[in-house]
């Protein structure tokens, strides 16, 4: 989110009834609140997960009578330590405010850090501590206290934290609280590192406390694509093989690895991108209509498509990398790991028999964009003429500027009857002044709070996904 202004909504209950105890039924909850942050000293936590924590609280949703944040990492520092660090990436970047200035402190007095490994029960058994005296002052009852774990680490470490998690800070007793766990892409490199580690994690957790994050499916456009297809009457009967030419879904930066070339280079484009965030949107693309907007029905669904994807075709991808990915001395000299791919998929059901879907992706390019290009076959028996200028489309664009737009052929004014294409254009920025529009992260955490997974990955998803040939 972009710190340079606030334009937020603030909540203005922080007692019983705040948005944070509204679960679903509007039961409100006593119990405290405990978030702790794995690998709080990382990049990831810095700039994603704490930004997100902060712009949550700034909305009245981590109301500060119930919850409180832990950092927890290797590294030796003390609180108001852990706290600087973050400050610069809370506070707006051009001329703060007194109030901005005075949230972001009284956000960071939240925040408590506890020093630790992620493989031995000490550092464990003290985080423990911290958060049950947490729990002790804000006189939760015990069982009804929730502790959510983001784990902001490389998935190397996944097994050891989440076995301590399980050993030492789980919530005491069930009387309605909870504990449970988010975990960061990727999951595995292939099929069989992908099932070692949910098998690992799935013996110490059950699927409804796991929450396999992937931030795409929190992206604004990308939640709009339920309400696009399914809650306006014109795509019905357009949506399928007899009107769709093609679908492109398409991710391009315009910078390269940045000083991370040694943990891209472990995946590659292809499993950092395509085969996580442009699947996750290429399923919402062609899923059918679910029974219901309950997360289980709509996961269902999303597996239904990935199983009817046909195996990938040699000839129909096309794989590069650019050039000086190797300078980056984090790089092996050797590496042939590309930063770009194209790959066609055919879904082998009834709606889409013979429509490509062709997604792209890559580093390093002219410009930076994510969309969804939609694309109509041509006009049978055009009497006007106008295929050269081009076929209807529905395009989303997800990021920068979101937008979604349609090309269209009309006649040109005058008094030639001429065609030109045209847009009817719904440009967010445009249409929705004023309103902020919230960062992924924000919104997928708070899902997790109030326990809606509808927007995580679920096990059988992950198993389908990684049986394909990447």
């Amino acid at each position: 989110m972009e710190t340079s202004e606030w334009h937020i909504e603030r909540r203005s209950s922080f007692g019983s009834e705040s948005p944070l105890a509204r679960e679903a039924g509007n039961v409100p909850e006593t119990g405290s609140l405990s978030i702790v942050v794995l690998g709080a000293s990382g990049d990831l936590a810095k700039k994603k997960t704490f930004p997100a924590l902060f712009h949550l609280y700034l909305q009245g949703f981590l109301p500060p009578d119930e919850v409180h944040i832990f950092g927890y990492a290797r590294t030796k520092i003390s609180d108001d330590e852990l706290r600087n660090r973050l400050r610069g990436y809370l506070v707006p970047k051009k001329g703060a405010s007194p109030q901005q200035l005075e949230d972001v402190e009284k956000f960071l007095q939240l925040i408590k850090y506890v020093s630790g490994s992620y493989d031995s029960e000490d550092g464990f058994r003290l985080l423990d501590k911290e958060i049950s005296e947490h729990e002790y002052l804000k006189n939760s009852v015990e069982g009804l206290s929730r502790r959510l774990f983001y784990l902001a680490l490389p998935p190397s470490v996944y097994p050891s934290v989440c076995k301590m998690i399980k050993t030492c800070c789980m919530n005491k007793s069930d009387l309605g609280g909870w504990t449970r766990v988010v975990v960061e892409k990727p999951f595995g490199k292939d099929l069989e590192s992908a099932e070692e580690l949910s098998t690992e994690i799935g013996k110490l957790f059950e699927e409804p406390q796991i929450y396999r994050i992937d931030h795409y499916l929190g992206k604004e456009l990308v939640q709009n694509l339920l309400v696009l297809r399914f809650a306006n009457r014109f795509f019905l009967p357009l949506w399928n093989r007899d009107n769709i030419d093609n679908v492109q879904i398409v991710f391009r930066e315009d910078f390269g690895t940045d000083g991370r070339g040694g943990y891209f280079d472990q995946y590659g484009i292809i499993r950092d991108i395509i085969q996580n965030h442009l699947l996750q949107v290429l399923c919402l693309v062609a899923m059918e209509k679910p029974v219901s907007l309950r997360p289980e029905h709509i996961r269902d669904e999303k597996v239904k498509v990935l199983e009817s994807v046909l195996p990938i075709n040699d000839d129909e991808v096309v794989l590069g990398q650019y050039e000086g990915y190797k300078d980056d001395p984090t790089v092996p000299d050797e590496s042939n790991t590309p930063t770009f791919a194209t790959v066609v998929l055919r879904i082998h059901n009834e709606r889409w028999e013979g429509v490509p879907f062709i997604l792209k992706a890559g580093k390093a390019l002219n410009s930076r964009k994510a969309e969804i290009r939609v694309q109509f076959k041509d006009v049978p028996g055009d009497i006007f003429k106008c295929k050269k200028q081009g076929r209807n489309e529905c395009v989303i664009r997800l990021q920068p500027s979101e937008a979604i737009y349609m090309k269209l052929t009309v006649k040109q004014p005058g008094l030639e009857m001429s065609t030109v294409q045209s847009e009817l254009d719904l440009s967010y920025g445009q249409r929705y002044q004023g309103v902020t529009i919230p960062e992924a992260y924000e919104r997928l955490i708070l899902d997790t709070i109030r326990g809606d997974q509808q927007h995580f990955v679920r096990r059988d998803e992950l198993k389908v996904r990684s049986l394909h040939a990447w």
